[in-house]
C-alpha cells in the first residue's frame, strides 16, 4: 500500500492495456471502498454494471463498431479486460429522503426538489475512490464518456429508465512501457490525451479567500 500523497500524484489515466484478468475479489475491494465515499442520507444509489472477459466486446461492439476501430487512436484501451458502468439512482435519494427522518427537507417530493443532484455528486465521488484504489491496488484505469450508443446499450443490459450512466471505466494492468514485445500507443500505457499539455492550475488560482 502506497501512501496516500503518493497515490494521487502517481495516479494517471490508463489508455493500454494487458488482455490478463482482474481477479473478482479485487474488484469486489475497489468496489468495497467505493461504497464508503460520501453519501446524502446513506441513499447509496450507486450501481456498477460490470462487463469483463468477453464480455467487454459487448460493449465495444455498441459504442465502437468495428468499421470505425481502425482509425481509434487507442487500439489496446480495446484490451482492458473489464468494463464497469456507473450508474446514479435519483429515486434512491428521493426515497430515502421522503422516509420520516428526512421528510422535513422537502427533498422527497421529488428530483426538482433538490437544489444539487447529489446522486451524480455521490456516485462521481464513488467512481473517484475507484480509481484511487485501482492506482493503490497497482492497476490502470480510465473514466471516459459514453458519447454514442448509450440508448442501444442500456436495452442490451437491461438498465431500467431511471438511473444516469456518468460513464464508463476501463480496469486492468497497465501494458509495460519497457516490453518491446508489446506493441504500444505512442507514449506508452499512460499516452496523454489532448488536453494533457493544459496547465494545471495552482491551489493560489482555485481558492478565493472570503469572495469570489
Amino acid at each position: 500500500m502506497a501512501e496516500f500523497v503518493d497515490v494521487v500524484r502517481r495516479r494517471r489515466m490508463t489508455r493500454a492495456f494487458e488482455p490478463r484478468p482482474v481477479p473478482l475479489e479485487t474488484l469486489a475491494e475497489i468496489v468495497d471502498l467505493a461504497s464508503r465515499a460520501p453519501s446524502a442520507g446513506k441513499a447509496q444509489g450507486f450501481h456498477l454494471v460490470v462487463l469483463d472477459g468477453d464480455r467487454t466486446s459487448e460493449f465495444w461492439d455498441i459504442t465502437l463498431p468495428v468499421m470505425r476501430r481502425g482509425t481509434f487512436k487507442w487500439q489496446r484501451l480495446l484490451d482492458a479486460p473489464l468494463i464497469a458502468l456507473p450508474f446514479a439512482d435519483p429515486k434512491a435519494y428521493t426515497d430515502r429522503y421522503a422516509e420520516p427522518d428526512k421528510a422535513g427537507t422537502g427533498l422527497g417530493a421529488g428530483a426538482q426538489a433538490w437544489p444539487a443532484p447529489y446522486w451524480t455528486i455521490d456516485a462521481s465521488m464513488a467512481v473517484m475512490t475507484m480509481l484511487l484504489a485501482a492506482e493503490d491496488l497497482g492497476l490502470g484505469a480510465l473514466f471516459f464518456g459514453v458519447f454514442k450508443g448509450e440508448r442501444e446499450l442500456r436495452q442490451h443490459l437491461g438498465v431500467p429508465p431511471g438511473p444516469e450512466l456518468l460513464g464508463a471505466l476501463a480496469i486492468g494492468y497497465p501494458t509495460d512501457p519497457t516490453d518491446p514485445s508489446a506493441p504500444l500507443p505512442r507514449d506508452g500505457a499512460y499516452a496523454k490525451g489532448r488536453s494533457a499539455s493544459r496547465a494545471r492550475r495552482t491551489p493560489g488560482e482555485i481558492i478565493h479567500h472570503g469572495h469570489w
